[in-house]
């Protein structure tokens, strides 16, 4: 007699569950990382455009400008945190995002983004 090969129907479902709700979490966690990635690219092109020179206000104006475009919700210009040491300008943002996933469970995230991480 064959030795019997394959899943069963039991490990299956499982297995279909599991995936199931990797599947759940990446739909919902999905957006709040694209916009991270949004935020970086506008950094980098700002500090690529030379947008990075001008003064505090000028670099918020131009954020929001960027932004527009990229249609970033959780960062406005006035939530940048603007350092300038030694002739070198950073700009940082930091902003965290409650994503519901199921019923009252919630993921919340913290992200921070800097001008100066793009440059290393």
């Amino acid at each position: 007699m064959r030795e019997q090969r394959g899943i069963s129907l039991t490990s299956l479902i499982v297995t279909l569950a599991v995936l199931g709700l990797l599947a759940l979490f990446a739909a919902k966690l999905m957006p709040a990382y694209i916009e991270f990635y949004q935020v970086k690219k506008v950094f980098a092109a700002m500090d690529k455009g030379g947008d990075l020179n001008g003064s505090p206000r000028d670099i918020r104006n131009a954020f929001d400008r960027r932004n527009a475009i990229e249609d970033i919700r959780s960062v406005q210009g006035k939530d940048l945190e603007i350092n300038k040491q030694g002739g070198e300008t950073t700009v940082s943002a930091v902003w965290a995002v409650r994503v519901p996933i199921v019923g009252n469970a919630s993921a919340c995230l913290d992200f921070a983004v800097t001008s100066a991480s793009d440059k290393q």
